[in-house]
Parts: structure tokens; sequence; C-alpha cells
């Protein structure tokens, strides 16, 4: 398995759009190694659009990419490739391929043309099976698999590419409860850089949960533009949560764990509740 390089992904002053409709206006973020960034916020407030550009698929109409001080719009799709992945959220089941072969894609960047599977490629498929919980299925066919395990297989793809940077679009939805917490797990075991050199992640989550399990930094959107930005806890305050989603929100702390306890006021608040047994 290769040994990815550190690297780091900026987006200057990014300004995206779709036709002459601006959905990112004027947005910066860096991406570390070390670090994960997690882009939160309601729908539509341009958290993918976002994370596409960084990965060269969406056009920039303003502001710059860079990859360790270069613009990344210079390199060739292969170069990018061998420097950063994307989990997207569109992922086809390609039926009559098995798991190994759809994990085997993440290797194509490295490989010469029309050259087969090194010892390398091999090793990194086989540790991304792994990692994913996806080793004992790997010769099952796609299309046998359900949709949570079909999204591992296109995850483990992405970790099979041994990329510096990694960028994922909402990596838990359609996992169930121990899955979401493995891939939460893993997505703060690359960026540690437990199993190699520390990667830098981005990725975009629904979840405010999931975001403060996983998340050094966050930045919260908002009709595309960067409401609050910083470590969890200075982000997710009621004031910020309320003004991003339109809702009023109480947060705390939770007395037994220490961490943020962000709780929704709807319009049934007591629902839930344990009461107390007489």
């Amino acid at each position: 398995m290769s040994t990815p390089s550190a690297r780091t992904l900026e987006g200057e002053h990014l300004t995206l759009g779709y036709g002459r409709s601006t959905v990112i206006h004027g947005v910066s973020l860096i991406l570390e190694p070390g670090t994960v960034t997690a882009l939160v916020g309601p729908n539509g407030s341009g958290k993918s659009t976002l994370l596409r550009s960084l990965a060269r698929l969406h056009p920039v109409n303003d502001g710059t990419v860079r990859l360790d001080g270069g613009d990344v719009s210079l390199l060739s799709p292969r170069d990018v490739a061998t420097r950063l992945t994307l989990f997207s959220q569109s992922r086809p089941t390609p039926d009559g391929l098995t798991v190994r072969e759809i994990v085997g894609f993440g290797r194509h960047p490295h490989r010469r043309r029309f050259a087969g599977l090194s010892p390398d490629d091999h090793t990194s498929i086989d540790h991304a099976l792994q990692v994913t919980g996806m080793a004992d299925k790997a010769d099952r066919n796609a299309g046998e698999l359900s949709g949570g395990e079909v999204q591992r297989a296109w995850l483990a793809a992405c970790l099979a590419q041994d990329t510096g940077v990694i960028l994922l679009d909402e990596p838990t939805n359609h996992l169930d409860l121990r899955f979401q917490t493995e891939i939460l797990d893993l997505i703060r075991d690359l960026a540690d850089g437990h199993n190699s050199t520390p990667v830098a992640v981005g990725v975009v989550l629904h979840d405010l949960d999931h975001a403060l399990r996983v998340a050094d930094n966050l930045v919260l959107l908002t009709d595309g533009r960067v409401l609050a930005t910083g470590p969890p806890q200075d982000v997710l305050t009621a004031e910020n949560i309320s003004t991003a989603y339109d809702i009023p929100v109480d947060v705390g702390v939770d007395p037994r764990t220490g961490r943020l306890r962000i709780d929704p006021i709807g319009r049934h608040p007591d629902r839930g509740r344990v009461r107390a047994t007489p």
C-alpha cells in the first residue's frame, strides 16, 4: 500500500453557481493534514456544491482552489486524482461487478494504461475493504448488496485511492447506527494518521451530533454564506443554530459525557422524555 503525502487544500473567496443563480458567495476555507473540517447547515445552503468545487468537479465563477499552494485548475485530472478523492452522494449500483472490483476503481489513478493490478494495488484494496467492514463481502455481486453496503463499497474505493486529502459528502447517510459510528471513527482515524500519514478531511454532514463527534473545525453555512466557522463549541451556539435553521434550540453540556447537547424545540417538546416512576 502506498503512503499518501500530507497535503493542504484551500478555497479562497469562492463564488459558485448554476447558470445565473449564485449559490456560494465568497467563501474561504482550508483543509489541513490531521484535521477534520465539517461543512454543516440547512438544505440548500451550498455545502455539497462547495465540496465538489474543491474537487474540481464544479466550476468556480470567482476565487481559487489551491492544493499545496498551487492552483488546482492547472493540474491534470490524473494529478488531482492521485492527491485528493471525493466520496459523492450520487453513486451507481454497478450490477455485475464484485465489491472487490468496485474498490479496485480507486487504484486507476496510480496505474499505467492497460496495466494490471500491482502488489501495492492489492494491498491498498485489501486494507480499504478491511477498514470499511466489507472484507467478508469482497466477492459478492454489487447487485446483491443493500444500499448501505453499496455506500461502504464506494467509500472503500475512495480509501484505496491513497490520497492526502479526502472529501466526503454525507458518508453516514443510509447507514445504520453501528456503521454510522464506525464511519465516524474511521474518519477520525484517517485524520489522526492511525493507519498512515495524517490526511486532510473535509466532510459534509447533516447531523450536528455527528459533526460534534468527529470534527476539529466547523463551517456553518446558510444561504451560501459562512455564518460561523471555528471549533465546534464556538460555532454551535443556540443563537447560530437558531439563525441557520430557523428553529429555536437549546444547547447545553451533557453532564455525563461533557459533550455539547443540541435540543431542537419543536411543537411537541415533551415527547420522548422519560418520566420518573412514582
